[in-house]
């Protein structure tokens, strides 16, 4: 048994659920920042486990539940979601809720390109990125059970009054951060008209899509959907692009440290993607530069929850310790992308 993990204790869990008993392998996936994941296997099958991680400080930004109920949702859909296997509500199994689904193969795409994505297929990346996100907005919630999943007008005002109540929960335990006050403000000054909703995913970028191992290049798998409601989708976008790099773009902050593969020769321009996506969704895109600010707003918010869990000895992932500097830093860029806006 660890912290995070008591396998023992899964292992009686999936006998009963299986109704066999069969040894588990377990190992912890080390990449990503959010939710905690673990390959299973068990005999000849392969899952995939999630859980929240320990000490969270922002509970409703690893709410794996939610994450288990839109993906069951979505299953024979056209969303390119993995199928879900057995939740568990009780923390007293492993130490926290979680939840199993199939395990995918694919190659997660972060600070390396696979050997098979040449030069020539690059751009295929990004408009794989955004048709599987136009996919995902064509799914009407009522249509798959999830018209109850969130409230259909004001994503934005929540989404501002929410984040905005996350920084004063978390400033207490950190430090102050004016900068990023001011964007709050700024936001809330300049909120923009909302298409109709959506189901969106709330956290959809390069690093949380999978595709296949081979080319020609095919996303097959969106993953971590904790963030998952019916909202605003050019939100989704916005998110999307922030994380997606370019050459002149500076550094030095959050978003240049995650995204630098797309920096790279023959990958997608952000206005094409942006333009692909308002061709191929209908949906009008005009105010992107302000779901930009917003995507930047957040996540320094967000980061800054996983500062205090640092400050608090409660996580042992080292990249938040580097969120000293790098939450003030993406402040920064807010400031500079609302003077373009």
């Amino acid at each position: 048994m660890t912290e995070l993990m008591d396998v023992a204790s899964l292992a009686s869990f999936l006998d009963i659920h299986f109704g066999d008993e069969v040894a588990l392998d377990v190992e912890r996936h080390q990449a990503g920042h959010s939710n905690e994941t673990f390959f299973i296997t068990r005999g000849d099958d392969r899952y995939v486990l999630r859980r929240p991680p320990a000490g969270a400080f922002l509970p409703s930004a690893h709410d794996v539940g939610r994450e288990y109920t839109v993906l069951s949702a979505l299953s024979g859909t056209v969303a390119r979601s993995p199928r879900t296997i057995v939740s568990c509500e009780d923390p007293e199994i492993i130490g926290a809720p979680f939840y199993l689904m199939e395990r995918i193969d694919g190659v997660v795409i972060r600070a390396d390109l696979p050997g098979f994505l040449t030069e020539a297929e690059r751009h295929r990346v990004g408009e794989e990125l955004v048709d599987s996100l136009v996919e995902l907005h064509s799914i009407e919630p009522a249509s798959v059970g999830l018209d109850g999943f969130g409230k259909t007008t004001g994503y934005l005002e929540r989404q501002l009054r929410r984040w905005n109540g996350q920084l004063e929960l978390t400033l207490p335990f950190t430090r102050p951060l004016p900068d990023l006050e001011k964007v709050g403000a700024w936001l809330g000054d300049n909120l923009p008209e909302s298409p109709p909703s959506k189901l969106v995913h709330g956290d959809y970028k390069l690093d949380n899509v999978m595709f296949v191992p081979e080319a020609p290049v095919r996303l097959n798998a969106i993953l971590d959907w904790e963030m998952s409601t019916i909202g605003d989708p050019l939100a989704d976008l916005g998110w999307m692009i922030s994380f997606w790099s370019e050459p002149e773009d500076p550094g030095g902050d959050v978003f240049a440290d995650l995204t630098n593969v797309t920096v790279q020769p023959d990958f997608s321009r952000r206005k094409d993607l942006i333009a692909r996506y308002e061709e191929r969704s209908g949906i009008d895109v005009r105010a992107m530069d302000w779901y930009r600010v917003l995507a930047t707003w957040k996540l320094a918010i967000l980061l800054e929850g996983s500062y205090a869990r640092h400050l608090a000895g409660a996580t042992d992932d080292p990249f938040f310790a580097r969120m000293e500097e790098g939450v003030p830093a993406l402040a920064r860029r807010g400031l500079t992308l609302m003077a373009g806006a």
